[in-house]
């Protein structure tokens, strides 16, 4: 197995250091997860840091972890889980973020980050009631 991974887990720590709520390296695959009063922060850092420059979000979704088979039960409800990648260190990151209230679930939208990150919000907004403080247009794609 490359250090590859193993590499990048060591640069999100020293990068973000106490931003991290938890840091796994599962399957070749890295997820962080940070609390939502620093989601928008954590996500500038990730974008703009030479040591981590993830230029692209690829994906975001929204995950509701009330079935989910394992689920902690000391975790909150909703989540926000984006895909990310550095064109410039060709590595890919996991980042997640639980919505503080699972009756009113709310986290900071990445678009001022990741403008790419509109329509993929609007569809979490729409399937799971997400909603992104500061998104530029929140609103249903799936009308009546």
């Amino acid at each position: 197995m490359s250090a590859k991974p193993e590499l990048l887990c060591q640069k999100l720590q020293d990068v973000l250091g106490a931003d991290l709520a938890t840091l796994e390296l599962a399957c070749g695959e890295v997820t962080i997860e940070v609390e939502p009063q620093r989601y928008l922060a954590v996500a500038g850092l990730l974008r703009d840091h030479p040591e981590l420059r993830f230029e692209q979000l690829i994906d975001l979704c929204g995950v509701d972890y009330s079935g989910h088979a394992g689920a902690r039960t000391d975790k909150r409800r909703f989540a926000a889980v984006s895909h990310l990648t550095s064109v410039t260190h060709n590595w890919r990151v996991r980042l997640r973020t639980h919505a503080q209230d699972d009756a009113f679930p709310v986290v900071d939208s990445l678009t001022e980050v990741w403008p790419s990150a509109n329509w993929y919000e609007r569809e979490a907004f729409d399937l799971f009631g997400i909603l992104f403080s500061g998104h530029p247009d929140l609103r249903r794609i799936l009308t009546d």
